[in-house]
């Protein structure tokens, strides 16, 4: 029986541990949908909020994944507490004005064989799950807007554990479903999320189309890095194979 026929839903899922699950945790932004426009809009309209210079495109799309305040403080090293809370603000109603306009969550493109991988992947019985530095009002808006409510047993934001690299979003996901950290993978596009999985114990795939280089997933520890996601059963197979 697939995943939607279970009718999970969403953060909380109560399964006994049984050795034979496997889960697959997934990013969002750079892993499964391309949200370097809509990112870039609104880190623009919100520099131009507070009379900050915003880093160069490269800069700004290495902290995509963390949470936004430890971002933006990232992005303007020594910036005050008060003036990092004031842009992450001006962020989030940048990006609101940008849904209310159409260019939100609604219009965010699946990367290329994402859809389809996702389908195989819930026909073949794995769990699915999501751990995000979005907050859970956009996740939820990505959910909702792209059919997708069903599809994963356990969703991980900014909202409910600390940022990445830390490992409490994976390890609540692990509690929640009764999997054992061994029959675990996660695939993301960034190094923080390569390291969050293994801090938590678990594997890790890269992705070579979102936000951080292959190098840097290599070096954070991911067993493999896709090119194409046609190759992802083959990988995570594979990477449970060596534990």
């Amino acid at each position: 029986m697939g995943l939607t026929e279970r009718g999970a839903t969403p953060v909380v899922a109560s399964f006994t541990q049984v050795p034979m699950l496997k889960l697959v945790i997934f990013d969002v932004d750079g892993t499964l949908v391309d949200s370097q426009a809509a990112i870039l809009s609104a880190m623009a309209g919100a520099h131009a909020a507070t009379g900050l210079t915003m880093p160069d495109r490269e800069t700004v799309l290495g902290i995509v994944g963390l949470s936004l305040p430890i971002a933006m403080a990232r992005l303007h090293p020594g910036l005050a507490e008060n003036s990092v809370a004031e842009l992450t603000a001006a962020y989030k109603a940048a990006y609101l004005k940008l849904r209310e306009s159409g260019g939100g969550e609604a219009a965010l493109p699946f990367f290329p064989g994402a859809r389809d991988a996702l389908a195989r992947l819930d026909r073949a019985g794995w769990l699915m799950a999501i751990a995000t530095g979005k907050a859970r009002r956009g996740l939820q808006h990505v959910l909702e807007t792209q059919g997708m409510e069903t599809l994963f047993v356990a969703t991980q934001t900014a909202d409910d554990a600390p940022s990445k690299p830390h490992p409490g979003m994976v390890e609540n996901i692990l509690r929640s479903t009764g999997v054992d950290p061994a029959a675990a993978v996660i695939v993301g596009d960034t190094s923080f999320d390569i390291e969050m999985g293994r801090n938590a114990g678990i594997e890790a795939i890269g992705v070579s189309w979102g936000y951080h280089r292959v190098r840097a997933l290599q070096a954070a520890g991911a067993r493999s890095v896709i090119d194409r996601f046609e190759e992802i059963d083959h990988a995570l197979d594979t990477a449970l194979a060596v534990r």
